[in-house]
């Protein structure tokens, strides 16, 4: 008999985080899964330590050389046999309960994928600083049908909204296979988001619950610290990969709404081109990129609300989650 679902962890050097994430996947509530790790040429022990389980639900693949998390995750994909696919990050972990909960909901609603709320969590840290709801611009009670629109208009980086493509939505094996909805290897950044709209451009019903039982960490080292200057080149080619499509080129409104999200975050060029050298100590070279453009500073004070609110939430104000 197939599993309900195959849980898929692509992972790359996180030998410190590894454990806790196929543990997490193997002390599901849900007990008919499998779990693929595919390890994307690590050169620590990551591999070593997803291989030294025992349990039979657990498989493991070892990538020839690196060829990325979007490779990996598309592999894993094939390898698949749940009827259902949940992506878990090698440096994040489960709630006990959640494919458990999010399958519930997820049958009751004849949904084809299912998005829950974050635990959002620093490195080191023991406890969440919040979840990603809550830093978001949107109140939610009940659960919400998204549409491709919404996330958007929702999801722009750089400006309050709800980063639902940070969400790791379970979603029905079948569904992405007639769809051939695929994550975009040659992208390297943004694939979660890039891979949640290609679903809702295909009619994927998808809902999101507000409840928790995600725990979603960044770190040092991880995607989520790459260059922001360097994350405006993988958006461009995202941009790009979409328009591209028959489904955006034939909906004026679909096409706006992504054109927009995308000029948005492009505006914030300028301002990434002065802070991250500022942040560095480059202050020479953050001057020159403030002479340049003088509008990185009108960006700056764009932003300050936020940044302030940001870190007052994270510093003083951390929520404890129960």
């Amino acid at each position: 008999m197939n599993p309900e679902v195959s849980i898929i962890i692509a992972a790359y050097n996180t030998e410190a985080y590894i454990s806790q994430a196929i543990e997490s996947a193997l002390k599901q509530t849900e007990k008919n899964i499998e779990v693929i790790v595919v390890d994307d040429g690590s050169s620590d022990d990551t591999a070593k330590i997803a291989k030294s389980y025992s349990d039979p639900r657990l498989k493991v693949f070892i990538n020839s050389q690196n060829f990325g998390q979007n490779y990996s995750l598309n592999y894993a994909i094939k390898k698949a046999t749940g009827k259902w696919i949940a992506t878990l990050d090698s440096d994040d972990w489960f709630a006990p309960e959640r494919l458990e909960k999010l399958l519930h909901c997820a049958y009751a609603e004849k949904a084809d994928m299912i998005a829950d709320d974050l635990y959002l969590i620093r490195d080191k840290d023991s406890q969440p600083w919040s979840t990603l709801l809550s830093e978001s611009k949107v109140h939610l009670t009940t659960i919400k049908h998204i549409e491709p629109i919404f996330l958007l208009e929702n999801d722009v980086p750089g400006h309050w909204g709800f980063s639902l493509g940070i969400t790791k939505p379970i979603f029905k094996r079948d569904f992405i296979i007639h769809n051939r909805v695929r994550y975009i290897e040659d992208i390297n950044f943004g694939g979660d988001f890039c891979f949640f709209l290609d679903c809702l451009l295909h009619k994927a019903k998808c809902l999101f619950i507000p409840k928790y039982y995600y725990f979603y960490r960044s770190r040092l080292g991880s995607l989520v610290t790459m260059s922001q200057v360097k994350r405006l080149e993988e958006y461009s080619k995202a941009k790009e990969y979409f328009l591209k499509q028959d489904i955006i080129k034939n909906n004026p409104k679909l096409s706006l709404a992504l054109s927009k999200r995308f000029d948005l975050i492009e505006r914030s060029r300028p301002y990434l081109q002065f802070i991250e050298p500022f942040k560095q100590g480059k202050l020479l070279t953050a001057l020159m990129e403030m002479l340049r453009n003088p509008y990185c500073l009108f960006y700056l004070i764009q932003q300050l609300p936020r940044i302030f609110l940001r870190r007052w939430h994270y510093y003083f104000a951390r929520k404890i989650i129960n």
